[in-house]
């Protein structure tokens, strides 16, 4: 029987812990729950165990980011599916269930749930990502009853809901902790289908995602950290020394001049910036990732940028 770890990674905001737990307490499959804190500012520990004492906590005394969180979850893992949640994430009974059964296939390395605004619109269902290796939500903002399921070529799960093989781990390596925040994922997802590790969109695993809940969607902060990891994934898999450099420049520029015009603040370019000089010390030597999709053009991307993470 394949079993299944499920790591939540929290930071405060007990109300929507309380709330997920809740929810992965209704799945209808067998699974074990593994609570990271990243040094919470509330009572959460004290709360988790008198509300959830069936949860394993792990406790970390300083706040080392959300990559470093579920790091420390995945590493605790012993199953043979392990699946991130973020806390602002509610499940539908059986998205755990329908959420594995993808892995009966041995080429699968992850898998996506459907993810649902509280409107009733699609959040994600998982992540695309063009020839300049830019992220974008799949489906974000479709009805989800006329959404073409097929539209972009998945490339991994986007990370408030990510299921991983833990074989697939093993080979390719956890999350980037020089990310910190947004991109993350998706540097796992192109090194995981470098390695010939197949996604699986699963829409049948449904979730309510709160979204931005935790970080501020559309602040300066949350502005700085997107740029930051766009930066960072630049520098990393040398996009700017491709055939593709071109491209990735004039959208970066467009990208960057459009958020000043709108937010009045240098956010996105000072962590593209930031995440550019931090990038240089994490090299990514892959070969051909095949999982990008090309049909994705220059005015397609842009397109999808706007009312996304810059």
């Amino acid at each position: 029987m394949v079993t299944v770890d499920v790591v939540v990674p929290v930071f405060g905001n007990w109300a929507l812990t309380h709330a997920c737990l809740e929810s992965l307490a209704r799945q209808t499959i067998p699974h074990h729950v593994i609570v990271v804190d990243d040094a919470s500012p509330d009572d959460t520990l004290t709360r988790l165990a008198t509300d959830f004492p069936a949860v394993e906590v792990v406790a970390l005394d300083v706040n080392g980011g959300f990559a470093a969180a579920c790091n420390h979850g995945l590493r605790r893992s012993t199953a043979d599916i392990v699946i991130l949640v973020n806390n602002d994430v509610e499940a539908e009974p059986a998205m755990l269930e329908h959420l594995v059964e993808p892995f009966a296939d041995a080429h699968i390395g992850s898998a996506s749930p459907l993810l649902l605004r509280p409107d009733g619109r699609i959040d994600a269902l998982g992540i695309a990502a063009d020839v300049t290796m830019a992220g974008f939500l799949r489906g974000h903002g479709a009805l989800s009853d006329t959404f073409d399921t097929s539209t972009y070529r998945l490339t991994g799960p986007y990370g408030a809901v990510a299921a991983y093989r833990a074989t697939a781990l093993a080979e390719v390596g956890l999350l980037d902790e020089g990310i910190v925040m947004y991109g993350e994922e998706l540097d796992l997802a192109l090194r995981l289908s470098a390695a010939g590790w197949k996604p699986a969109a699963v829409p049948e695993a449904r979730g309510v995602h709160l979204g931005g809940a935790t970080s501020g969607r559309g602040s300066s902060t949350q502005r700085y950290r997107a740029g930051y990891g766009r930066g960072y994934l630049l520098r990393a898999y040398g996009v700017l020394r491709g055939r593709h450099a071109l491209r990735a420049v004039a959208t970066e520029t467009i990208v960057c001049v459009g958020d000043l015009a709108l937010s009045r603040d240098l956010a996105s370019a000072r962590g593209r910036r930031a995440g550019w000089r931090a990038g240089a010390q994490a090299a990514k030597r892959v070969g051909a990732i095949p999982d990008l999709d090309a049909s994705i053009g220059f005015l397609a991307s842009l397109r999808l940028r706007i009312g996304s993470r810059s």
